[in-house]
């Protein structure tokens, strides 16, 4: 599950970093796409930046966080690894139109709705694996969830597939390894909680 996350400075500043290598005219759009930043948390309708193929290109683009969906409004934010190949609502994204969220962190909540942060250590940023779709007002994407890792599990049974930054190349332009990275175990990653609830034995 991922239902919010954070970006600030730091992440654009890293963006920034990964796009130098594109070439001229692609990292001068990426740049100002990227230099609409501001610190905030990022909640589901909202638009985010992520990072798209282009041609054969990495570029940046700002797309709207979660489908439309068919009951009550209601958003569809995020994807399990496990069957998104087999829904129709995301079979040919999840083929065509691969995309990667750059995060400084993403907020998980415990049974005891207390909520925690989870980061990658001694990186200001983490990569989410997700994929988009073309609707009327725009392009949406959703966030690929997987099976909680070891750092996960106290918290929640689930988690976003977090990718490497070598691994963002594949992921985007490569169907065969990133099928192989659906079923891939993330890193584990470092938890803080703004408050910790303390139980009486």
């Amino acid at each position: 599950m991922c239902g919010r996350y954070y970006v600030d400075d730091e992440t654009a500043r890293e963006i920034e970093r990964v796009i130098r290598q594109m070439e001229e005219r692609r990292r001068q759009e990426s740049m100002m796409a990227v230099r609409r930043i501001r610190a905030k948390d990022v909640c589901p309708t909202e638009a985010a930046l992520v990072l798209a193929g282009e041609g054969n290109a990495i570029a940046c683009q700002w797309q709207r966080w979660g489908f439309p969906g068919f009951q009550d409004k209601r958003v569809i934010f995020n994807a399990r690894c496990e069957s998104v190949r087999e829904k129709a609502l995301f079979c040919d994204s999840i083929r065509h139109n691969r995309i990667v969220i750059p995060a400084a962190w993403f907020y998980e909540w415990n049974k005891r709705k207390e909520k925690n942060r989870f980061y990658q250590k001694g990186s200001s940023v983490l990569f989410m694996a997700g994929c988009c779709r073309q609707y009327e007002d725009g392009v949406h994407f959703v966030i690929l969830t997987t099976r909680a890792n070891a750092s996960m599990k106290p918290v929640h049974d689930r988690m976003p597939l977090i990718l490497e930054e070598s691994e963002i190349t594949s992921w985007i332009f490569h169907e065969k390894r990133a099928e192989e990275m659906l079923h891939k175990i993330p890193r584990l990653l470092e938890r803080r909680s703004d408050y910790e609830q303390l139980s009486l034995f």
